[in-house]
């Protein structure tokens, strides 16, 4: 009996290093910049005006928000870039907590990231998408909720299904609708410069008036702000397969945060140019206002570009979180079924289904705004906690290698911000707080349940095989080559 299993365990990891299943390094630096912009640069840009300017109360704040969301994204990125040279895992925030914290902590990162961050920032994307595309056929009437959430389902379905396919073809993907989105806000950039020349400066007469100067305001004017740099991270979810990480990834993030930063920046100047706060307040898409306003005959292009933008976002937010859960469930922080990968394709399917499913499921509600600030609050005290581990394993790893090593001053300042936008949203926007913060203590009782029990009953072990078992047969996949040669 012992011979055959030798015999069996030999001809398996024979078998697995021979077929190569596994992910490959594809992704180059003009791919990792366009994942960064790419994802970036969606709705959040088109939607987050009017959010800002809300929290802000004055144009002058909500211009002095944007610039700095755009340099506390670059701190952060800045971070990041220490952690993922550091730790060059795909995984992002779960694979640093994990360093750093332990199994616990990088769980509940993972179970708010696949049931609240990513999902729900996926179905905003898909929403504003949708919205764009569907508005201009109802002309100044609401576009029916119906059909804005059929087809931003099946926006998500596409995608997911191209995303299974083929790496290659997502890249390309990202990288054509990534320029069509840079040329589409370049636009406005250039429509509103051409409006500031004709001498249209009555908007920024007086551009402190009705700030609103309360903390927790302005923590809200940062959620909305941060939400539309929301991806500057990403990248360091596919670690694994970027080619030659420890160069290209701080490459990447310093090529791609500035050029974002001063597109956003110019981009709302252009908007408060040529649209009063009153004008933007009562728009449901700042960027088809714009249009309408200064495009003319043209402005049907603006809902089309705009489109193009969160497909984009959509594409590479949808490529790069599911490497997320890929590596969580390699882990074993979730069902193994999620790390398999198709034999043929070399993609990780179930993790892209299974995320489509939970995006669907978010699709259906209708206030986008409400979405933001749930995902904004969980979404900052992770990433606090993230940078907590950078500076914590500054002092217990201090012999790990670092090829980026960032003044010891920006992980402090980017913690002590990320404690302020976790902490005083609480006056202003409690119930979105508690039911963030009750999400997160759900997930302690299930990891226990699921990952700490670990003398499980036979019936429930049993369960978990048979779906791991299924979803194996069903998408034709197998566990990861380096997975299978541990395990034997």
């Amino acid at each position: 009996m012992s011979n055959s299993k030798k015999e069996s365990k030999s001809d398996l990891s024979t078998e697995s290093k021979s077929s190569g299943v596994k992910m490959k390094k594809e992704l180059s630096l003009l791919d990792g910049v366009a994942i960064i912009v790419g994802v970036i640069i969606g709705s959040g840009i088109f939607v987050s005006p009017k959010g800002v300017l809300l929290s802000s109360g004055s144009i002058g704040q909500a211009l002095i928000v944007w610039v700095l969301s755009g340099i506390l994204s670059m701190i952060g990125a800045l971070c990041y870039a220490e952690l993922g040279t550091m730790i060059p895992k795909s995984g992002g925030d779960y694979a640093y907590i994990m360093e750093a914290f332990g199994p616990l902590p990088a769980f509940l990162y993972l179970w708010v990231a696949l049931f609240v961050l990513v999902p729900t920032g996926n179905a905003i994307t898909a929403i504003t998408f949708a919205q764009y595309i569907v508005q201009p056929l109802w002309g100044n009437c609401p576009a029916p909720y119906e059909a804005v959430r059929l087809l931003a389902a099946a926006t998500t379905c596409i995608l997911t299904v191209i995303n299974c396919y083929n790496v290659k073809l997502v890249t390309r993907v990202q990288d054509i609708f990534t320029a069509t989105k840079i040329f589409a806000l370049l636009i406005i950039v250039a429509a509103g410069i051409y409006y500031l020349c004709t001498g249209h400066v009555e908007h920024f007469k007086d551009p402190m008036e009705g700030t609103k100067w309360q903390p927790g305001y302005i923590a809200l004017a940062f959620y909305s702000g941060l939400f539309s740099y929301s991806g500057w991270n990403y990248l360091n979810y596919v670690t694994e397969e970027l080619q030659d990480p420890y160069r290209n990834l701080p490459r990447a993030i310093c090529i791609s945060m500035p050029v974002v930063t001063i597109i956003y920046v110019i981009t709302n100047v252009a908007y408060f140019v040529v649209l009063s706060r009153d004008d933007i307040l009562s728009s449901e898409a700042v960027a088809v206002t714009f249009g309408d306003k200064m495009l003319g005959s043209f402005s049907f292009l603006m809902p089309l570009f705009v489109a193009f933008s969160t497909f984009g976002s959509l594409n590479g937010a949808i490529f790069a979180s599911s490497r997320l859960f890929f590596v969580g469930a390699r882990a074993g922080h979730l069902p193994r079924a999620i790390c398999l990968i198709d034999i043929k394709r070399l993609t990780p399917v179930p993790s892209l289904v299974f995320m489509c499913i939970i995006t669907l499921a978010l699709v259906i509600i209708e206030d986008v705004y409400t979405l933001i600030n749930y995902v904004s609050f969980v979404e900052a005290l992770f990433i606090a906690l993230s940078v907590t581990g950078l500076l914590y394993m500054r002092w217990t790893r201090r012999d790990w290698n670092r090829p980026i090593k960032v003044n010891i001053l920006l992980p402090i300042i980017f913690f002590i911000i990320c404690a302020f936008l976790v902490t005083f949203p609480c006056y202003v926007s409690p119930v979105e707080v508690v039911i963030g913060s009750s999400f997160i203590i759900c997930g302690i009782p299930v990891y226990f349940i699921t990952i700490g029990w670990k003398n499980k009953p036979y019936w429930l072990s049993k369960i978990f095989n048979d779906f791991n078992n299924g979803c194996a047969k069903l998408f034709m996949c197998v566990p990861a080559e380096d997975d299978l040669i541990k395990d034997l």
